[in-house]
C-alpha cells in the first residue's frame, strides 16, 4: 500500500487551471481556460496559428501571468500557486523551435544536454556541475541514441539532431512534465518519424507529455486526450477518438477537414 503522502501526492494535479484570463496589449490572448493535467496523463493542445496555444505553454512556464483581477480564477502547479521561476522550470522540461535557435553560439551537443541542469542556455562560470550530473548526461544521451552527438557543436546540427539533443536537455533533470511546443516544426519526412519515435519511447517510461501542435500526425498512440483550442477559449477536450472528429477539426480550422487513421495515428486530409 502506498503512504498516505505519496496517495496524496498523486490526487494532485501537475496542472491545474479554472478561468484562467491572459491579456497582452489589452487584448485577451487567453479567455477563461479550464484544464486539468493528472500525473501520468499525456495531452495533445491543438489549434490553427492564434489560436493561443504558445500563449497557454507560456502560462505553465511563467512567463506569462494570468489575469488576478478574477476571484474565481485558480492557477496551480502541482498544487501551489506561487513558485520561484527557477524552481517552477526545473519541474519541466521545454522542447521548442524558439529554444533551438536561442542556441546561436558553439555549443557541443554534450553541452546543451547538460545545460538542463541550470535551464540556461549553455555552462557559465558560476555553473556547478557534479560528478553524478555529467553521469546523468551520459545515461540519458545513451537512452536517447544521441551519444554520437555528443561532441557535436549545435550550430552543425541537422534540426532533427538539435531536436533531439533538446529532448536530452529536457528530460537530464528528470521534470514531471515534458512539454513539446510545436517540436516537428521544419522537420523532414524522415526526422519526423524519428522525433515521434524518440517521444514514443520517453513517454513509454512514464513521463507525463504535453503537446502542442498543429498537425494532427505529430500526436503519438500513446496520447490519448486532446484539448481543441479556438480564439484562446477551449472548444473541445476529452477522449482523441471522440475529439478528433470530422465536425470538430472542421469547424476548427474553419475548412473541410476528413480525418484518416493509421496504425495509431491521424492524419487531417483538406
Amino acid at each position: 500500500m502506498p503512504s498516505t503522502k505519496i496517495a496524496a501526492d498523486l490526487k494532485i494535479p501537475l496542472i491545474e487551471m479554472r478561468n484562467v484570463t491572459v491579456s497582452r496589449n489589452d487584448r485577451k490572448i487567453l479567455d477563461s481556460i479550464s484544464l486539468k493535467i493528472c500525473k501520468g496523463e499525456n495531452i495533445a493542445i491543438i489549434g490553427p496559428n492564434g489560436s493561443g496555444k504558445s500563449s497557454l505553454v507560456k502560462v505553465i512556464t511563467g512567463d506569462y501571468r494570468p489575469r488576478a483581477d478574477n476571484r474565481n480564477m485558480v492557477f496551480r502547479i502541482r498544487g501551489k500557486e506561487t513558485w520561484n521561476l527557477f524552481d517552477l522550470r526545473s519541474l519541466l522540461g521545454i522542447v521548442s523551435g524558439d529554444l533551438q535557435l536561442d542556441y546561436n553560439r558553439d555549443i557541443s551537443g554534450f553541452e546543451v544536454v547538460l545545460s538542463g541542469f541550470f535551464s540556461s542556455i549553455g555552462i557559465y562560470s558560476n555553473h556547478k556541475v557534479k560528478p553524478e550530473m555529467i553521469h546523468t548526461v551520459y545515461e540519458v544521451m545513451k537512452f536517447l541514441e544521441i551519444s554520437h552527438l555528443s561532441d557535436k557543436l549545435i550550430s552543425e546540427m541537422s534540426t532533427g539532431e538539435a531536436r533531439r539533443i533538446l529532448i536530452g536537455r529536457a528530460l537530464v533533470h528528470d521534470p514531471h512534465i515534458l512539454v513539446l511546443d510545436e517540436p516537428a516544426n521544419s522537420l523532414d519526412m524522415k526526422s519526423h518519424h524519428q522525433f515521434r519515435e524518440l517521444t514514443r519511447r520517453v513517454a513509454s517510461y512514464g513521463k507525463s507529455i504535453v503537446l502542442v501542435t498543429h498537425d494532427l500526425g505529430d500526436i503519438i498512440p500513446e496520447i490519448k486526450r486532446v484539448v481543441l483550442l479556438k480564439d484562446g477559449k477551449v472548444f473541445a477536450d476529452g477522449g482523441k477518438d471522440e475529439i478528433l472528429s470530422e465536425e470538430n477539426l472542421s469547424l476548427l480550422f474553419g475548412l473541410p477537414v476528413k480525418v484518416a487513421r493509421n496504425n495509431g495515428y491521424y492524419h487531417a486530409i483538406y
